[in-house]
């Protein structure tokens, strides 16, 4: 709401729910900001499953740990369900829209490893590493953990801060971003500053809350707003 963090709750590894002595989350000029320095999230109180959000973040200039001098790295969990900190005592099981350096609109799957937790994306034909591609119209590939990088991705990314490859649609880093997730009838479309860059045809869960990642890295989100679709 541009004031406090009405509306969420928030989790840290090691200080669980609503404790956040470090002051890892505040609001201030209108944007929550998120240090970076203990891992967790912010948390929706409510769940939601047909809706479009929109957010517009920015990078700031601190890493932290073992993401000290590497992509600066941060993350929306969508479709969040379960058990607070489920996941290596950080975050719920989800579908995650990435948000890092070279790789923001990326598709994860945060999940147990189960078919509870799964993405279904059109992939080209080859992989970068071991993720698939998105490529509108390729063949159907769905993943029950790991990731579907977006269509652009440098093949050549590396996991050092400031990363930018040549096809980037993000802009470059301390710039604002505009970032919407499309979350409809059990599919995601991700689109990075108006271009579509991931889709998933088909996810499981299709519903659940919402959360913004703190990963190790300073970041900035000044608008936040979620319209629900029929």
């Amino acid at each position: 709401n541009g004031h406090d963090l009405g509306g969420w709750y928030t989790y840290l590894k090691g200080y669980g729910r609503d404790w956040d002595p470090k002051k890892v989350f505040t609001v201030a000029d209108g944007a929550i900001h998120i240090s970076g320095e203990v891992w967790g999230c912010i948390t929706t109180l409510d769940e939601y499953e047909n809706y479009h959000l929109t957010i517009e973040f920015r990078w700031g200039k601190k890493t932290y740990g073992n993401r000290t001098g590497k992509a600066r790295d941060s993350g929306v969990l969508l479709n969040s369900v379960g058990k607070d900190g489920a996941f290596q005592d950080c975050w719920m099981y989800s579908i995650e829209c990435q948000v890092i350096e070279g790789g923001t609109g990326d598709i994860l799957v945060v999940g147990d490893g189960s078919r509870n937790f799964s993405a279904t994306c059109p992939v080209a034909p080859e992989k970068q590493g071991e993720s698939y591609v998105y490529k509108p119209g390729g063949r159907l590939e769905t993943i029950y953990s790991g990731r579907i990088n977006w269509f652009g991705r440098d093949p050549g990314w590396k996991d050092v801060e400031g990363f930018r490859g040549k096809n980037d649609v993000e802009k470059p880093t301390g710039e604002w971003n505009r970032l919407e997730c499309v979350v409809r009838n059990g599919e995601i479309t991700n689109i990075l500053n108006g271009v579509v860059v991931n889709r998933a045809v088909s996810v499981r869960p299709v519903k659940g809350r919402i959360q913004i990642q703190s990963e190790g890295a300073e970041i900035f989100y000044r608008r936040v707003d979620l319209e629900l679709l029929p």
